[in-house]
């Protein structure tokens, strides 16, 4: 296989991180973007990257961007939840004709929407997919354009995990409720039940989880689930509890986010309809098994969630400095 790989969404949260992943790796990053010019300067830790103009849209430009990878990351997602249907389905239809008329590896990273209130607590690579909402929906439909690519020529590896936090992760609900960006920690926002689970991926580690697998492409079959497991808590309170800790505020408050307030305006506010669609997520525990990632690589990337916090608090401009 080339050391060219071909990423879908190199300027969103787990594209950024999976590029800088591979570069790191000694691996040739090309990325596709509407303003390459803009794309570059916006990201300085990528400037090895290779951009490319185009729409991922557009099939066209996507295939002529793939020509000479062995592998594409499919890491592209509509902003803000808007027009899923509209955008993901065909983004990722372009993704599987291109990956197979190169014939590249496409890479997909997946998340929980795929499975129901009634999938929990613990879920497997092969556990049954009965979504309760819209979103999950298509994510299941986008699961099976991949495996059903597969018989025609594609080869496809589906890397799932829970919500997103790290240095670039536009759009989190790490990001966009729990904290303020750009201010300094006094309180924390907390979505969920206190006492029922939650899973969450520290997006260095899921990337390197992803470039591991992506250099051990010939082990793998031709269709590959894999679960990341990342930093779990039974009580998914403790993640506010943590993020306290890091930002050296121990005893601020964690406050309760103001559902009522959501629904009250969901009518006039589209976001806030989808958003509540998903609030499911926070109310039951949904754990993702990795036991299979574990056994594959020999362990799964792990940084300590202390440590991954504060790096993300100082990208985020909630702390001054590490040392703070």
């Amino acid at each position: 296989m080339t050391r060219t790989v071909f990423i879908i969404g190199a300027t969103g949260g787990i594209g950024s991180a999976t590029s800088a992943a591979l570069l790191a790796r000694g691996w040739n990053v090309r990325a596709l973007s509407r303003d390459p010019v803009k794309a570059a300067h916006g990201f300085p830790n990528l400037q090895n990257i290779e951009w490319m103009a185009g729409d991922a849209l557009d099939p066209d430009d996507v295939t002529s961007a793939a020509a000479g990878s062995s592998v594409i990351v499919h890491a592209a997602n509509p902003p803000k939840y808007k027009n899923w249907r509209g955008l993901a389905l065909p983004m990722l239809a372009n993704a599987i004709e291109a990956a197979k008329n190169v014939k590249a590896r496409l890479v997909f990273p997946g998340n929980v929407y795929n499975f129901g209130p009634d999938a929990g607590p613990i879920i497997s690579e092969t556990s049954p997919q009965v979504p309760q909402s819209r979103k999950g929906a298509i994510r299941v439909e986008m699961e099976t354009m991949l495996r059903e690519a597969v018989p025609n020529g594609a080869s496809v590896l589906i890397v799932r995990a829970g919500d997103f936090f790290g240095p670039n992760a536009p759009g989190s609900w790490f990001s966009s409720a729990m904290l303020k960006p750009g201010k300094e920690v006094r309180s924390v926002i907390y979505p969920g039940v206190r006492d029922v689970g939650h899973a969450w991926a520290y997006l260095p580690d899921l990337a390197e989880a992803i470039a591991r697998l992506i250099e051990r492409e010939s082990e793998l079959t031709a269709f590959e689930v894999f679960n990341f497991g990342g930093h779990f808590f039974e009580n998914g309170i403790e993640m506010a509890e943590a993020i306290l800790l890091a930002a050296g505020v121990p005893k601020a408050p964690i406050k309760k986010l103001p559902w009522f307030v959501l629904y009250a305006a969901s009518p006039f506010v589209p976001l806030f309809r989808e958003i509540i669609e998903m609030r499911y997520l926070w109310q039951v525990t949904l754990k993702l098994d990795n036991r299979k990632l574990a056994v594959f690589l020999g362990e799964e990337p792990y940084t300590p969630l202390n440590e991954a916090l504060r790096t993300t608090l100082l990208a985020l401009g909630c702390l001054t400095s590490m040392e703070s």
